[in-house]
This record gives structure tokens, C-alpha cells and sequence, in this order.
């Protein structure tokens, strides 16, 4: 792993720019970014930079734009091969899409091809590192661990545990979710850049049983995160009630098993009661917001003012997403709390896609900034990939008004780079 200089202008933010503002941002037009072995050294002027690495090989990037990776703090790498299949809800759309999907990845080798390609169209929308559900069987994990892997990458992902309302072919037990969990935490747990994340999916395909076993694990490997779903739709959450009849709420039938903690990710969490927010608060987890599932299946709006009390990371759920990028996941975004009134700032969309999903995740002290000692994993837009956004980038008298056209029309096209712990990866 070489050393390494990248030029071309520098965006960076210190933190979230709702709490610190906007000013605490730092831009450089002719910027630099120090890799040493894979961590960044050092960011600034271009030609100080320089400077600082004489007779290291330099990358200009000319006007592009230096940010870190993008983060995707909710995906479903299965579900890669049905990404927008049309017109059902949430339930529906498991039973009729999903669970068929799913069953496929009992071949280890279809698993491994669909690991390969969601991983290279990722790092192809500048997602460097993500926390991926996988499915029941733990050979899913193993393929998207080992795909990671080749590519250097730092990614998350857990095999999915369902004990009921799954298909028959889907379904493990209160047991086998316990021991295939523990030894993929074996496996893969803090092996290179990679972390294992406990994953029932929701509450109504676990018993309690299923749920009161895996809460168990979790406190045995407290390092370890956990993912589910919570409150994404009102038909969801009406089940929940029926199947849980003395849970206080939909949050409750996870508290109760040892499902809620600091290291908890909640994917969705729309439709939150007041204790649950209460809750989710003072415990110090984590939520997720999903707009590109959220309208595509119709699910509702979040609401982005959580992030006051809670930390918030952006996904792209993929599958239920409508889309690989986080480019236009951050346009959604924009979109969903413009419906709720309030304008987020381009500055605060890309922090939700870099430093906040790192700190979703706990991991803010490796990825999602542009400092020293942060890993270099980097992402450099081309803001002038189209003629569209060309023509309003030409018009722009700063940095964030050159910046927003890419974001809410911008695709791949926009990502003339990703570097993985500083090198070039970007698939042809």
C-alpha cells in the first residue's frame, strides 16, 4: 500500500453542520489529500501538500471534488438482481419479490456473483463502505465478506434470522440463528477491515424466542452492532401489535429481548411513538433513513429533525431503494424533508452520507471525514458530468451552489474516482 498524493478541490466537515454550521466547513479550490499507508496524512493546499511528500505520486484531479467515501448505513446486497420491481407495500413486496430472491442464495455460488456485482456497482457510485444485511444462510455472509475483502474495503454485514412468517426455505431457528451468528462472528468479526452485525430482521419474523436468543448473543459480543427494521409502515406496525399483544410498542418487542443499545441501527423508524423516541435518545442508538424505499414502497416521510436528538445515517436499502447511489439518495432526502418544511443544506446532505452514517455506524473514528488518521477512503465528483449540471454549476458563486446540481441530478457518470485506503479502484 503506497503512499500517495490526490489533488483536485477539497471538501471537508468537521462535523454535523446542523449542530456546528455551516461555516465550520472547509474548502480548498486547488486542495490536497497526504495518503500514507492507506491513512490519510494530511489535507490542505494543493501545492503545500505537495510540498509536505516531495517524489510521491501525485493524482490531479483538476476541479474535481475530494470528499469521503459515501457510507450506506442500511443495504440488502441480495437483493441486488430485483431492485425496482414494481408496485407493492412492504408486506406484499417481501412475499411476492424478496423471499423468492432470497431462497436463491442457498447456492453459494449465485451469492458469490451477486456479492462481486453489488460491490462493484457500489464502489461505481463511490459507496466505499456500507452495512449489508445478508440472508439466512450463513454462506451469504461468507460471500459478502470475502468480496470485501479482495477490494480492501471496511463493510458490515450480518445473516439475516428468521424463525417464522418466511418461507420454510428461509427460516432457521431460535438455535441455529444463536450458532450461526457465533461462529460468523468467529469468522469475520475485526478480520481486516471488515465487522459482523447482528441481524434478526423484524420482529414478526422472530419468535420470541429467536429474538430473546439473539439478545443474548449480542451481550456476549457487545463490540459487535445490530441491525433491524422498525416502524417503516402503519400496516407493519399493526402487526407487530397483533403479534405482540403486551409489547408497550413496536420498539418494546425489541427492548424487552436485549435488542436495544447504544450499538443498535434501526432501519426506517418513520412512524416512531414519543416513547420510542424518547427511548431511542437516552439510549444513544442509532436510526436510518431510507427515502428511496421510503417512497417507492410507499412508507411514509422521516423526519430528519431526529438528528437533533439521535444519530441519523443515510442508506440506500437496496432492493426496496429505487437506486444504487447515494447521490441520488441524498436528492431524495432533500425532497422528503422539503415535504416536511424544512431545506436541508447541501452541506448537511452530504454529511448524512459520509460523517453521519460513519457515526451511525461507531465508526467516525476510522471512515466519513477528511482528516489525518482517517482512513482514505475517498470519493472525487466530476461537477460538470452532464450538460445539465454543467450549465448550473456554471452559474454557481460557491462551492455548495457548484455542488447541489450533482447531487439532486448527478449518477454515476458524476464519480470520476473512488479510492479504497487511497487507491484507485473504480470499476471499468
Amino acid at each position: 500500500m503506497g503512499d500517495r498524493v490526490i489533488l483536485g478541490q477539497v471538501l471537508a466537515l468537521e462535523g454535523d453542520p446542523a449542530r456546528l454550521g455551516v461555516d465550520s466547513a472547509r474548502h480548498w479550490t486547488h486542495g490536497g489529500v497526504l495518503v500514507r499507508d492507506g491513512i490519510i496524512a494530511g489535507i490542505g493546499d494543493g501545492s503545500q501538500i505537495r510540498a509536505q511528500a516531495p517524489g510521491i505520486q501525485a493524482t490531479d484531479h483538476g476541479a474535481g471534488l475530494i470528499l469521503p467515501g459515501f457510507i450506506d448505513a442500511h443495504v440488502h446486497y441480495p437483493q441486488t438482481g430485483m431492485i425496482a420491481s414494481w408496485g407493492k407495500r412492504l408486506i406484499d413486496w417481501l412475499n411476492t419479490y424478496t423471499f423468492p430472491e432470497e431462497a436463491r442464495f442457498g447456492d453459494a455460488a449465485y451469492a458469490a456473483d451477486i456479492a462481486e456485482l453489488y460491490l462493484d456497482l457500489a464502489l461505481s457510485h463511490g459507496t466505499t463502505s456500507m452495512a449489508s444485511y445478508a440472508t439466512v444462510h450463513p454462506s451469504s455472509v461468507d460471500a459478502f465478506f470475502t468480496a470485501a475483502q479482495a477490494r480492501g474495503m471496511r463493510a458490515l454485514a450480518g445473516k439475516i434470522c428468521m424463525d417464522r412468517n418466511a418461507p420454510d426455505t428461509l427460516r432457521d431457528t431460535a438455535q441455529s440463528a444463536y450458532d450461526d451468528s457465533q461462529a460468523l462472528i468467529g469468522r469475520w468479526h475485526n478480520v481486516d477491515r471488515l465487522n459482523y452485525v447482528i441481524t434478526p430482521r423484524f420482529s414478526p419474523t422472530s419468535t420470541e424466542a429467536q429474538l430473546e436468543a439473539l439478545g443474548a448473543l449480542w451481550a456476549e459480543h457487545p463490540s459487535c452492532l445490530m441491525q433491524t427494521h422498525l416502524s417503516e409502515q402503519p400496516d407493519e406496525i399493526a402487526w407487530v401489535k397483533d403479534l405482540f399483544p403486551d409489547a408497550r410498542d413496536y420498539l418494546d418487542t425489541y427492548e424487552r429481548h436485549g435488542l436495544l443499545g447504544a450499538n443498535g441501527l434501526y432501519g426506517h423508524a418513520i412512524h416512531l411513538e414519543p416513547r420510542e423516541i424518547d427511548r431511542l435518545a437516552e439510549i444513544g442508538a442509532a436510526v436510518v433513513h431510507c427515502p428511496t424505499s421510503n417512497t417507492f414502497i410507499g412508507s411514509g416521510l422521516f423526519d430528519m429533525d431526529l438528528s437533533d436528538r439521535m444519530r441519523v445515517g443515510l442508506a440506500t436499502d437496496t432492493g426496496g431503494g429505487s437506486s444504487f447511489s447515494m447521490l441520488h439518495t441524498m436528492a431524495a432526502a432533500y425532497e422528503i424533508a422539503q415535504l416536511r418544511g424544512r431545506a436541508l443544506h447541501p452541506a448537511e446532505l452530504v454529511w448524512r452520507a459520509t460523517g453521519g452514517s460513519a457515526e451511525a455506524l461507531g465508526l467516525d473514528h476510522k471512515i466519513g471525514r477528511l482528516a489525518p488518521g482517517i482512513e482514505a477512503d475517498l470519493v472525487v465528483l466530476d461537477l460538470a458530468s452532464t450538460p445539465a449540471i454543467a450549465q448550473r454549476a456554471n452559474r454557481a458563486n460557491d462551492i455548495w451552489e457548484a455542488l447541489f446540481p450533482t447531487i439532486m441530478i448527478g449518477d454515476d457518470r458524476a464519480i470520476a474516482q473512488t479510492y479504497i485506503a487511497g487507491m484507485p479502484v473504480k470499476p471499468a
